[in-house]
């Protein structure tokens, strides 16, 4: 039997690495990755319709609710990750968001299908004064709801592609090219997912009621839920070996009492030392840098977890310290791609939509990058990997930091073309005297179709890359926090851009108007606030290259699992 330290099944008995994990444990997890996408995506990318049109919020607050959910989803992602690695198994942790993010569902359906617990209607394409926006109690239902979703499919994200990793060994060459195929395929299901959501989830929406579609979603979250626990018995599950956050707050406090000890002159005395105390779920090497986190693992007479800390335990705060520029330099990169999402189908919704006899709703011109998404995966997994591999010699073709810089600069060129095309949007509605009207701008809105297959290069390359990247660099007991601070950086990514929205809003509002603060967005400045983002991604690029170039991938330095 070929076991693997520090797993076991569900019995938590050694697993039995030709039983348990492999390809086809995590064909369950794309499962439920592909049910929670259909409706994540299908819903939170088309919800600004909802809001304006069901909800009658404005251009600005209805985009900026839509970035808030899923910026809160992603920092939910760091509560859901903490306790996995702190105290439950990822199994346990994705049975128990399911529920959540369930009622969620139900709760947003039955707000779509009873009139009593939404504004009055009315048609905010033509009286834009009289509309109410919902308030009270049937707005603390919305945002009970909205918020319910997030917490689930937070946890959902800090625990499936944490769980799909765990199920491929680190220290066997094979199957270490197999999780870095896992992660391409994971990033496949999530573009499966959303390519259905676009599809289906939208037209529903569109043609049969938010009520049916965020029911819908309910149970198809429910069916992922299950699909999952039937696959119990083939999963290798990481035992919790406590809370990560109180082991580095102990490296902390134990080298700042020590701080006045001398360090040996020779660095391998410490390792040799302390090397057997495993408490991170792996030996680490010591590392040059940071030496003031060194005298944590130097002895003083003292005892205690306080006082004393293992050489693994000072790497693990190492490897996360230096991952923090490459995560705030990428987050700040990341700014203007949900901005670009929702904004466009604001954009949308007032262009022509219909391509021939087919009316084609905005949202559902995501289906555009994420077919694109699906046949790049495909390709980039099967064809450039391998090719690239033999040159380089890097299991995943080239390194994550290069692949997330391709993908940065696709974000710049989604924002130039997005105020390209919004610059030509108004120049026909002025042409065409329909500044006011809100009737549709005769333009079509394939239009569009350009800057969202600038964004499905994103998802296909920065997307990868991100989450690899976190998940990989971080020690065996903190692997769900890595994939948390992916999530994490994706949501303070929206959360930034509800804020600039906001800020933009109120400076150039002393100017005259401000550019996306009206009903009416043939009169607003979407076009300026476009190419301003292309200027902060320019700038943010160029910062991330700077710490990127400068970053020690931890594998160099990695000893074998205990």
């Amino acid at each position: 039997m070929a076991s693997v330290q520090g797993m076991v099944d569900w019995k938590r008995k050694p697993i039995n690495r030709d039983k348990h994990g492999g390809t086809r444990a995590s064909l369950f997890i794309h499962f439920l990755v592909v049910m929670t996408n259909i409706t994540f995506i299908g819903n939170v990318f088309n919800m600004v319709t909802y809001f304006r049109q069901t909800m009658h919020m404005d251009v600005g607050r209805s985009s900026a609710t839509a970035t808030n959910v899923i910026g809160v989803s992603c920092a939910f992602a760091l509560v859901g990750g903490f306790f996995t690695d702190s105290y439950i198994i990822r199994f346990t942790g994705i049975l128990f968001a399911g529920p959540i993010e369930f009622l969620g569902y139900v709760l947003l359906a039955l707000q779509a299908h009873l009139p009593s617990i939404q504004p009055p209607v009315c048609e905010m394409t033509e009286q834009y004064s009289n509309c109410k926006q919902v308030r009270g109690y049937n707005a603390v239902v919305r945002y009970i709801g909205l918020y319910l979703v997030a917490f689930g499919e937070g946890c959902f994200r800090a625990n499936l592609a944490s769980l799909g990793g765990d199920q491929f060994d680190d220290n066997d060459p094979a199957e270490l090219e197999q999780k870095s195929s896992f992660f391409n395929w994971y990033t496949f299901s999530v573009s499966l997912g959303g390519f259905l959501g676009v599809t289906l989830l939208v037209w529903i929406q569109g043609n049969r009621g938010w009520d049916l579609a965020f029911t819908l979603a309910a149970g198809l979250t429910l069916l992922g839920v299950i699909a999952v626990a039937s696959g119990f018995s083939f999963y290798r599950n990481l035992i919790p070996i406590g809370s990560p956050l109180t082991r580095m707050l102990q490296v902390l406090v134990a080298a700042y009492r020590k701080r006045k000890l001398p360090l040996p002159e020779m660095n391998e005395e410490i390792y040799l030392e302390y090397s057997k105390e495993n408490n991170v779920g792996e030996i680490l090497f010591h590392t040059k840098g940071m030496a003031w986190l060194d005298t944590a693992s130097l002895s003083d007479g003292k005892t205690g977890d306080w006082y004393i800390c293992s050489v693994s335990q000072v790497e693990e705060i190492k490897i996360v310290l230096r991952m923090l520029p490459v995560f705030l330099s990428s987050m700040i990169c990341y700014i203007p791609m949900t901005l670009v999402q929702t904004l466009s189908i604001q954009q949308g919704g007032t262009m022509n939509t219909k391509l021939g006899a087919i009316h084609v709703p905005p949202a559902s011109l995501f289906v555009i990058p994420i077919v694109f998404q699906l046949v790049m995966l495909v390709i980039y997994d099967r064809v450039f990997v391998p090719f690239a591999r033999r040159i380089t010699g890097c299991p995943t073709g080239i390194s994550h930091l290069q692949r997330i810089a391709v993908g940065l600069i696709a974000i710049i060129l989604a924002t130039m073309l997005g105020g390209v095309i919004e610059k030509k949007r108004k120049g026909v509605s002025e042409d065409h005297g329909l500044l006011d009207s809100g009737s549709p701008v005769p333009m079509s809105v394939m239009w569009l179709s350009l800057q969202f297959f600038a964004t499905g290069i994103v998802d296909v390359i920065a997307f990868v890359g991100l989450l690899e990247f976190f998940n990989t660099e971080v020690s065996r007991g903190m692997k769900s926090l890595g994939t948390a601070m992916f999530y994490c950086n994706l949501g303070l990514a929206s959360l930034m851009g509800s804020v600039l929205v906001d800020v933009v809003n109120e400076v150039t509002r002393h100017r005259g108007i401000g550019w996306l603060e009206g009903n009416n967005l043939n009169r607003d400045y979407l076009d300026r606030f476009y190419w301003f983002l292309t200027i902060l991604g320019l700038v943010a690029f160029m910062n991330y290259l700077y710490w990127a170039r400068r970053y020690t991938y931890r594998q160099h330095n990695r000893a074998a699992t205990s």
